[in-house]
Parts: structure tokens; C-alpha cells; sequence
């Protein structure tokens, strides 16, 4: 019989981009990514891993094209915020078609279709073996979905945040644009601030660095990337004090 591998982390926060479910070029929701992800996470989740994930909704909308269109900014916020709770039904809709069992928790009101964001709450899904998914952002304009990532990784106790992308880790450059762009295996909060490199936001860096947070982007759109991150395999970059 096969040895289940042992997992490094038992708490992950899981950071999915809106644009990550879309098609090709961002938008909308494509269920083939969705079921895909879903299939991931039951991985990581038949190892014995509690998963919340926050999921922004950059498919949907985004506040700041909004606002740079002539959209009041927080009314473009909130728009955006909306789009994420979409993401989570769609994304919890796909888990549970795999048998695993789900909460949407949202930082704004729609008991319809959500339950409010409670921590204790969220924690006790945890320990009763569901994944959490966090919609709504902070439930406040003017923060991005990486700042709701890093404060739902802190209330929460996460081990770990782990940001998906369509990039195997953190370059110096874009790796696009510049093919000798060197990759990081591991770097600063300090660092990456300095050297202004786009993976969080300054907000979402300072309150992974104030709690001691270790972040790690990888890409997720490679093979079983996300049960190897949580078995400890060197994979992405490390982002840690």
C-alpha cells in the first residue's frame, strides 16, 4: 500500500486571482479551470490539510478600471466585491461535485446565498473537515483581495498563504517581457517591497510581515503544483522575514 505523503503545512490559505477561473483572456468563468482547481484542493484535502481560499473577481469586474473610466471608486469596489462572491459559489459549486464539503463565508451580507464572516465560525468549519472560501474582500472599498488574503490568513491561524498564479514564482522582471529574467527561490518582505515587485500589494506585504506570514507563489496551472507546495517540495517562491 501506498504511504500518504506527510504534509508540511496542516493550515493553508489559498489565494486564487478572479482572472485564474476565467477563459483565456481573464473574463467570465470557465468551468473547465474551476473543476480543475477543485480537483487540486481534494488533493491537498485527502492529505488531511485545512483549506480556506479567498478568491478575488478581477472575471467580473474591477474596481479600479472602474474608477479610471469615471466610476466613483468605492461604488467600483463593491461592484468588484460582488464578483468575487460569484467566484465562490461557482468555485464552491465545483467542490462539492467532487464530495467535498464547502462554506461560503462573505464580508458582506446575502444570507440567501452566504453565511456572514465569523471566525469562530470559519475555524470550526475547519476542524469539522470543510474547505472555506472567503468572498466579499474585507467587505470594505479601497482594499485589494490580497489584503483580505493576508488578514483572513492571520484571524484565522494559517500556516501559510499560498498565491496562485499563472507564473512559476517572483522574478526580478517580467519574464514575458524579459527572458533573462532571473527567478527568486526565496526573498525578503524587505525585498520585495524595495525592489517594488508586483506579487501583493505594499498593504498586503506589511500585514504578512508585522505577523510573521510566509507567502509563496507558485504556479498552480502546472501539474499537481498545489500538493506539492504543501508537501514541502521546492516549488515558486518563498516570501518570509
Amino acid at each position: 500500500m501506498k504511504k500518504r505523503a506527510t504534509p508540511k503545512y496542516r493550515r493553508i490559505l489559498l489565494k486564487l486571482s478572479g482572472e485564474a477561473l476565467g477563459d483565456d483572456s481573464g473574463c467570465g468563468i470557465n468551468p473547465e479551470a474551476v473543476h480543475e482547481m477543485a480537483r487540486q484542493v481534494r488533493e491537498v484535502k485527502d492529505m488531511e490539510v485545512e483549506v480556506v481560499i479567498v478568491v478575488g473577481g478581477g472575471n467580473i469586474f474591477r474596481g479600479l478600471q472602474g474608477s479610471e473610466k469615471g466610476m466613483e471608486r468605492a461604488t467600483g469596489d463593491y461592484m468588484g466585491m460582488l464578483g468575487t462572491v460569484i467566484n465562490a459559489l461557482a468555485l464552491q459549486d465545483a467542490l462539492e461535485k467532487q464530495q467535498v464539503p464547502t462554506r461560503v463565508q462573505s464580508a458582506i451580507s446575502m444570507a440567501q446565498v452566504a453565511e456572514p464572516f465569523i471566525r469562530r465560525r470559519a475555524v470550526r468549519h475547519l476542524e469539522k473537515g470543510r474547505v472555506v472560501i472567503f468572498g466579499g474582500g474585507t467587505g470594505n472599498p479601497y482594499f485589494s483581495t490580497d489584503t483580505t488574503a493576508a488578514l483572513r490568513a492571520a484571524e484565522i491561524g494559517a500556516d501559510v498563504i499560498l498565491k496562485a498564479t499563472k507564473v512559476d514564482g517572483i522574478y526580478d522582471s517580467d519574464p514575458k517581457k524579459n527572458p533573462s529574467a532571473k527567478r527568486f527561490e526565496k526573498i525578503t518582505y524587505i525585498e520585495a517591497l524595495q525592489k517594488q515587485l508586483k506579487v501583493m500589494d505594499s498593504t498586503a506585504f506589511s500585514l504578512c510581515m508585522d505577523n510573521k506570514m510566509p507567502i509563496i507563489v507558485f504556479d498552480m496551472f502546472d501539474g499537481d503544483n498545489l500538493a506539492k507546495v504543501v508537501r514541502g517540495e521546492k516549488v515558486g517562491t518563498i516570501v518570509t522575514s
